[in-house]
Order: C-alpha cells, then structure tokens, then sequence
C-alpha cells in the first residue's frame, strides 16, 4: 500500500517549503499570547479550508482549530497531529528581519509548529486518495497555561469534544529545541514532565518606609522563602530530578511604601508525576510557617495541573522507523527527558502516539554528554523561552514531512503498537 506514497509525501514537502517559511515568519512578527490567538486562528482557518478539508471547526478552547481529512481509502484509525499556537510575554531578539517588535514573541517556537502542520496538511491533502482513514490537524491555543482565571489548552480542547468525532487511534507532535538542524530526539517513558503552576500571597499589614514598626513587612518573609525553597530537593530523591522555581514577584510597586502584600509566581517540576502531591504538601508547609515566623500569613495557591508527556515504549519503538526514513539513520538520537512541560500529554497519554524533539539551531551533540554545544561559526545554542531563541528556516520541512509519514504511517498500519 505505502509504494510510492513516502516519495510522493517527500516530492509535495519540498514544493511546499517557500510556502511553509513564509506562514513561520508572518505568525513570528505576529505573535499572539495565551487565550489571545485570534489572528493566528484566521490565518490557520483560511490555509486549512484551502487545502480543501472536508471540516474545518473553529472556536474550540477559545481559538483552537481542528481541520479534518477523510481519506479515500477505508480505514478505522484516525491520526491526530498538533500544534501550538501561543507565544510568550518575553521581548523578541532573535536578530530575524521578521523579529517582532512588541512585548511578546514566539520564544519557544511555536510559529514553527503552526507552520509545520499546515504543510502536513497541504502534503496529506494532496495524498488523500491513497489515506486509509482520517487526520486531525489540531491547532492549540494556550499550552504556555491560559491567563489564571481563564481556561484554555488541550485538556479544554478535549472537554468540549474535539476529539469525539472521530476518536483519535493515536496523537503525535513534536516541538523544536536547540539540538542540531534537522536531528529528530526520542525518548521513551516521561520526555516532559508534570508541572503545576504556583501562586503564594504573602500577607503583612502596611505602613509608611520611615516607620516599619508600625507594620509587618512581607519582604523579610518573601526572601527566607525564596532561600527556603532551595532546601527543599534536599527533602526528596536526588534520584528523581525536580525544581520549584519562583520567576516572578509582584508587591506594591512603590520604594518608599511598606506593602501589605508580596505575591510570588512560579512553578513546580517533577519528572516522576508521583512525586508532585509531596512537594506540593512541603512548599505548602514551608511557606505558611516562613510566614508565621515573620509575622504573616501565606495563601498558597496550587493551579494548572499538566501531566507528564509518557512516550510508552511499544510506540516509541513503533515509530523509530518512520523517524529514521525522515531524518536519517545517523540523525535520530535517544535524548534525556526534560523538566519541561507540555500539554500535548493531554492527547499522547489519552490517545496513544508520542511527542519527539526536532534539532533547528547551529549545534552539534557533545559526545561525552550527548547534549547540543554550540558549533563554531554558528550562531550558538539558545535555549527554549530566552528573548534569543531561534529557529532555521531550513529545518521546517523536516517537520512537515514528520507529521505527514507519521500519519501516513499509522494510518497504512506501520506505525502502531503491537
């Protein structure tokens, strides 16, 4: 059944490209934040009904996009693939003539990922008589979390029944990194890990800078709490890789005023899931008694649960095929997990399927370690979520082509679990 149609995927990749970079480039000078992605919705929309989709659906999880594509071949399995669409609050300076100017930007290269799915959908459109089932094509608003006290991302998606009709038989994704141009990364069992977001209030009683006594200062309670944190790995395994990480503070905002309140931001990591409910339960316990000791009090807010991405192994190992065939024997490599998160575990751990790295940055693997070193002449390794992060444009096609064998592959039977 597969005669000629890897080729045939392959020949529509490549035509696609011009294309393909320039959807990338648009949505990277016009990045949208969490619950906001209204224009990079239209523009998914449109590139979808042009394909010629039999559906494309809207307005799912605020603006997430589902485009569907029968084959015209028999088949019950149905493939997901998906993509993310939301950008950071992070300023661009990627150095990129297309570089966006405001104060967000697609930091973590989401801009690739929506444009690499809609080259799937181009590429698999133009197969779609020789497809033996049907394709997702998922775009996802909000998987850097929704606005606290909104909801949004995967697990809304699935609430509101985007993935009823038709049930996926597998999910597949994949998100770009640092590692070297066109390099594929896998792991199997926990790639990503669960995460929680964290809110901790901490509560004085506010009085003029000139006369503390009169108040109680949270700051004192907000620094022992910062320091605090970073005794608690040293209460769980050393075996099992986590991090609390607070990134932003908030308090009254002027220097001569003792403010009544301090409010910390952050987030917990954990590569075993099973370990988040005990560090939870310690941050809880170290920050309301920090607080008591400084004469305040602590609210501590637990929100934005996000399981672990579990790539099981039987996929994994199902796909190593379809992987090597796209990227090379030599360029797909077995890397470490990451305390990263991901949403898409939403989908993979539900539905089957798995989440894989692509390389697009001027890096090579360090053969001691095997992580990406940046390479002389390049321009470096700049990690996910930096205001540098940068993606080469000619690794999008690498991407598209995964998404279309991936599909293809499962669809046709060669990519499942056994």
């Amino acid at each position: 059944m597969a005669d000629g149609v890897h080729e045939q995927i392959d020949r529509l990749s490549g035509e696609g490209v011009a294309r393909v970079i320039g959807w990338r480039r648009h949505l990277h000078r016009h990045p949208e934040l969490p619950n906001r992605e209204a224009g990079t919705a239209r523009l998914v929309a449109e590139q979808l009904r042009a394909c010629g989709l039999d559906e494309v659906r809207t307005g799912i999880a605020g603006h997430g996009v589902v485009g569907v594509l029968r084959g015209g071949l028999p088949g019950e399995r149905v493939a997901a693939l998906r993509a993310d669409m939301d950008a950071l609050p992070v300023p661009d300076r990627c150095g990129a003539a297309f570089a966006a100017t405001g104060a967000a930007s697609h930091a973590c290269g989401h801009d690739c990922h929506t444009a690499m799915l809609l080259g799937a959908a181009r590429v698999l459109a133009g197969v779609r008589e020789r497809l033996p089932g049907t394709v997702l094509f998922v775009f996802q608003p909000a998987e850097e979390g929704p606005p606290v006290g909104e909801e949004g991302g995967a697990r809304l998606m699935v609430a509101e029944g985007a993935f009823a009709d038709p049930v996926p038989t597998m999910a597949f994704g994949m998100h770009v990194t640092p590692h070297p141009k066109g390099w594929v990364g896998w792991k199997a069992g926990a790639v990503y890990g669960a995460s929680c977001l964290v809110r901790i209030v901490l509560t004085g009683r506010q009085t003029h800078a000139s006369s503390p006594w009169r108040g109680i200062d949270p700051m004192p309670a907000a620094g022992a709490l910062l320091t605090g944190i970073g005794q608690l790995y040293r209460q769980m395994s050393a075996f099992a890789p986590l991090t609390v990480s607070i990134g932003h503070i908030e308090d009254v905002g002027r220097y001569n005023v003792i403010g009544e309140t301090v409010t910390l931001w952050g987030t917990i990591r954990c590569a075993e899931e099973r370990d988040m409910p005990e560090v939870k339960r310690r941050l809880t316990v170290l920050a309301e008694h920090t607080a008591r000791a400084y004469g305040c009090t602590a609210e501590v807010g637990l929100l934005q649960d996000v399981p672990a991405v579990h790539n099981d192994p039987a996929w994994t190992a199902a796909a190593l095929p379809t992987l090597r065939r796209v990227a090379g024997e030599d360029r797909v490599v077995e890397v470490g997990g990451t305390l990263g998160y991901d949403d898409v575990s939403e989908l993979v751990n539900r539905f089957g399927g798995l989440y894989v790295m692509l390389g697009v940055q001027d890096t090579e693997l360090d053969p001691a370690t095997g992580e990406p070193v940046a390479v002389p002449g390049g321009r470096g390794l700049v990690g996910n979520h930096h205001p540098g992060f940068y993606a080469d444009d000619d690794t999008l096609v690498t991407g598209v082509r995964l998404h279309a064998h991936a599909a293809y592959d499962h669809l046709a039977g060669s990519l499942l679990t056994p």
